[in-house]
């Protein structure tokens, strides 16, 4: 008997490290936050100040850390968030533009304004 792994399916996340984003489902709906890190094969992300757990840590004298339970920021699947437009102030859907020069910016949907620096 062979097993067969099953491909996971993944697509491109539009929104980057340092984005700011509005969590729209679960727990957390509502709150916003930076980006601080990615996961692309997971299809998750780390938002500032939400989905906070609680985790049990040894204490480490080696590495100076010291042991309790630390709270911290726990993955947040991409499709509960939406990344915030700067110009609108509200959280809307991300296209895309072609400047003249032929590069592709990412831009608001609300409002049309580009999302890249």
């Amino acid at each position: 008997m062979t097993l067969r792994h099953e491909r996971i399916e993944r697509h491109t996340i539009g929104i980057r490290k340092g984005d700011q984003v509005k969590i729209i489902a679960g727990r957390d709906a509502g709150k916003t936050g930076r980006v601080l890190s990615i996961n692309a094969k997971k299809n998750t992300l780390v938002v500032e100040h939400a989905s906070i757990i609680k985790r049990h840590t040894r204490p480490n004298p080696g590495k100076n850390i010291k042991g309790g339970i630390v709270e911290k920021e726990g993955p947040v699947n991409v499709s509960n968030v939406m990344i915030v437009c700067s110009s609108c102030g509200k959280h809307a859907r991300m296209g895309h533009n072609i400047l003249p020069d032929g590069t592709k910016v990412r831009a608001c949907r609300r409002c049309g304004t580009t999302l890249d620096k």
